[in-house]
């Protein structure tokens, strides 16, 4: 026995648009998922390196003002 629907006519498109759709929603929680965990990621590199002394951090030739300079040093270009 077949199964007949109207609800999406043969050719409309319909389910086309809705699959792109929810492509595209997926697609943004995507993004939306990776910028929170590499904010995530350079909150924690923050927290290590301001936990250290400011001879630990001389050590690694940094200092404190220049904590995030260098933790941000990719996207902000200083």
């Amino acid at each position: 026995m077949a199964f007949h629907s109207d609800t999406y006519p043969s050719g409309s498109g319909a389910v086309q648009r809705i699959a792109a759709r929810t492509g595209e929603w997926l697609a943004s929680l995507g993004r939306s998922v990776f910028i929170a965990r590499a904010a995530e990621a350079r909150v924690h590199e923050m927290e290590r390196l301001m936990a250290k002394s400011d001879a630990e951090l001389a050590e690694i030739g940094l200092r404190r003002e220049d904590v995030a300079r260098h933790v941000f040093r990719d996207i902000l270009h200083l």
